[in-house]
């Protein structure tokens, strides 16, 4: 049974693994190796996720059945001083893509806004991630188009994805 529960910083490791195994498969008809050896430095080093648990205020939930981690989601609530929850990382095991887990710890992340009175998913996800037709699938419409500076001379080309709590919609 997948089991969904808060990271702490005590599950770092557990997180980079799940980024080391799923990035490569993930991006490697999109970005080059070096963005891709770049972007899991910058975004996934222990003292990156630390910041983004202790200062940042990113809540981690992994997903897991029988002790391994299949995936986890970030995301931050009130974000940018609004109603949105913003969902900054969500990655899952290529080999147990497909069995639900995703869409728990989506499902997770919208608990988790609702609590905080938020009224809007948002997410950012790469123009060509084949992930956009399960993001569409479950509700999320994109909004908007964003190219991101992240250093290096690398950008992300993105789309911005929401998905709304109005009409009671549920995921």
């Amino acid at each position: 049974m997948i089991e969904i529960h808060k990271a702490t910083t005590g599950d770092i490791p557990a997180i980079q693994q799940v980024a080391r195994q799923t990035w490569p498969d993930t991006f490697k008809d999109i970005l080059t190796e070096e963005q891709i050896a770049y972007m899991l430095n910058m975004m996934y080093s222990t003292a990156s996720l630390a910041e983004q648990m202790e200062q940042k205020g990113h809540l981690f939930f992994l997903a897991q059945e029988e002790g391994r981690c299949l995936g986890f989601v970030s995301c931050e609530t009130g974000y940018n001083n609004s109603a949105k929850t913003k969902i900054h990382k969500i990655y899952i095991l290529p080999e147990t893509q497909g069995r639900g887990v995703g869409k728990k710890l989506i499902r997770k992340s919208a608990e988790v806004a609702r609590e905080k009175g938020d009224v809007i998913l948002s997410l950012n996800v790469n123009k060509y991630n084949p992930a956009i037709g399960f993001y569409e699938r479950i509700g999320f419409k994109k909004t908007a188009e964003e190219v991101i500076s992240i250093g290096n001379g690398y950008v992300m080309d993105d789309f911005v994805m929401d998905w709304s709590f109005e009409g009671g919609s549920e995921i």
